[in-house]
């Protein structure tokens, strides 16, 4: 596999995310998911809707999301549709929560290393294309949160979040955290997941990644931790393996001292296990060429 071209920018601004787009230069068409992150009641560091609303507007996308599978604000519709009207997500463009309604959409992974099957919310259907703008940023039980993440458990419904966490042990949000698997397996079934949702788009994907507000914690947190490190910038590429590795090695390479605190989470959770067993089911690759703009 060649390398993956990862575009940088270190300037993080609503333009250069456009910028970043477009360096890939990829146009997406038809109907255009943006895949976000509505963020938590009470979280601080999540991308605002009018951050973004440009680079949303530019591609003509609907900012799409799903329920979670634990208690917090967003994980029944209603809860969520209100939250979404309090972060301003449907102010500025078209926003669709895919999972509102039952049933979802399966994706099937045969090759698969642990799940075989990848439950996402229904509305995937209406779309023909999908960016995935991510906020990169730790993760309580991934290590790390980007691309991968945004394709799996952010694609998923709130069941499909469930069998993701648990390995496929279970698909009932009320038996979750009672069942987790060991820490690769759920590793591994992001890896399985992601390649679902790449699959079904058939490549009309574009993924970018905003390391800004980088806390040891994810969005999902209504109490995560302020931010560790400084903003290092954004990062565009077609391939959600590189952009993720890229990140990483960002983080790594960094001077910023407060680096160690999010390595420590990246590390402590094996983070990279996912890139790696992404790697492995070959719908992209860890060897990049990062091209800074």
């Amino acid at each position: 596999m060649e390398k993956a071209k990862v575009y940088f920018i270190r300037d993080i601004t609503p333009e250069n995310i456009i910028k970043a787009y477009e360096a890939t230069g990829k146009k997406l068409e038809g109907r255009v998911a943006v895949k976000m992150h509505s963020g938590e009641r009470g979280n601080k560091n999540y991308l605002r809707a009018d951050f973004v609303k440009d680079v949303i507007n530019y591609v003509h996308g609907t900012v799409v999301e799903c329920n979670t599978a634990y208690e917090g604000a967003r994980n029944y519709t209603d809860r969520h549709l209100k939250l979404i009207k309090e972060h301003e997500w449907d102010k500025y463009f078209p926003f669709d929560l895919m999972d509102a309604e039952g049933p979802d959409m399966v994706l099937e992974i045969p090759d698969g290393k642990v799940i075989k099957k990848n439950y996402v919310g229904k509305n995937m259907a209406n779309y023909d294309s999908m960016l995935v703008l991510s906020h990169f940023k730790g993760h309580a039980m991934g290590g790390y949160g980007g691309a991968l993440k945004q394709l799996s458990i952010g694609c998923a419904s709130s069941a499909g979040k469930t069998v993701i966490h648990t390995a496929g042990a279970v698909d009932d949000q009320t038996k979750l955290w009672g069942n987790l698997p060991l820490q690769d397996k759920f590793l591994e079934s992001m890896a399985d997941a992601a390649k679902s949702v790449v699959d079904y788009f058939k490549g009309n994907m574009v993924f970018i990644n905003v390391m800004k507000n980088i806390s040891v914690d994810c969005d999902c947190d209504g109490n995560a931790s302020a931010p560790c490190m400084k903003d290092i910038g954004i990062l565009a590429s077609l391939d959600p393996i590189a952009v993720d590795q890229a990140c990483l090695d960002l983080v790594y390479n960094s001077e910023d001292p407060g680096k160690e605190k999010l390595i420590e989470r990246i590390e402590s959770r094996n983070g990279v296990h996912t890139i790696e067993a992404a790697a492995e089911l070959g719908f992209g690759t860890r060897d990049y060429e990062l091209i800074e703009l």
